[in-house]
């Protein structure tokens, strides 16, 4: 689960009502897509009380749901309001989908933006190929940033400390055993990034996928999001990858970067 910010407890202007709703909401995942009040109490670190006063509020507001059967709560449609808000407002998503779109019609390949959050990267827009790995990457998943090709595009764009906080923050573990997690290998790999103007990985998450990214910043030169094209390891060498598919994310994220 992504790390979310941390309000002081003596924070005057903080609605806990409101962060206690928000953290049985975000309980709920495909470990958990279903739990009864005492597991929503225990995940949550809230008292049976408060747990029954949120969960009762949020079927009322129609974001859960409970089974009259099994008594457990799950989420319901309601809560991809948010999710649908922000795909329909946010103008950096707007002004990427025309470059999006022509990426993936000139490399039949599949495109994907990402915007980071602390130590991952979020896929909020995605054009498939015919050629998808992995069909269970959707928009609003969360990826980390350490051997992520969008992740290492972003972050090579940072400053070196922050960079290497972000990275040292990070659930650092093997996905697959191509994964590079060593903090020291990382940097040299978000340096090398950063010489080269793109990032690249190559099955450290998912086994046969290649990706490679750029970064788009803003005007004060501050990584807002990334461009990278994922495509398969049986179908092109990563030197072909590269070779092909970098000139393209390089472009588009600096014309977006213009804007």
């Amino acid at each position: 689960m992504a790390s979310t910010e941390k309000k002081p407890k003596n924070d005057p202007l903080m609605v806990r009502s409101v962060e206690k709703a928000f953290r049985v909401l975000s309980a709920f995942d495909a470990d958990r897509p279903a739990m009864s009040l005492s597991q929503i109490a225990s995940v949550t670190d809230l008292d049976m009380s408060a747990a029954q006063r949120f969960t009762h509020t949020l079927v009322k507001l129609g974001y859960l749901a409970k089974n009259p059967d099994t008594r457990q709560f799950e989420l319901t449609v309601r809560t991809l309001d948010l999710g649908y808000h922000f795909t329909r407002s946010n103008r950096l998503v707007e002004r990427a989908i025309p470059y999006l779109l022509h990426l993936s019609k000139e490399t039949e390949e599949t495109v994907n933006l990402t915007i980071p959050d602390d130590t991952e990267v979020v896929f909020v827009s995605r054009f498939l190929s015919r050629h998808v790995l992995n069909t269970d990457v959707i928009i609003g998943t969360r990826l980390p940033a350490y051997c992520t090709a969008p992740g290492l595009a972003i972050l090579s764009r940072l400053p070196a400390d922050e960079a290497r906080d972000i990275v040292r923050r990070s659930d650092l573990r093997p996905h697959t055993p191509h994964t590079v997690w060593d903090i020291a290998t990382v940097m040299e790999r978000v340096d090398e990034a950063a010489q080269a103007g793109f990032g690249v990985a190559c099955e450290e998450i998912y086994h046969g996928d290649g990706s490679v990214a750029a970064a788009i910043v803003d005007t004060g030169g501050r990584p807002i999001a990334a461009i990278n094209i994922a495509t398969s390891l049986a179908r092109y060498s990563r030197e072909e990858m590269v070779e092909r598919f970098a000139p393209l994310v390089v472009a588009a994220a600096r014309s977006l970067s213009k804007i």
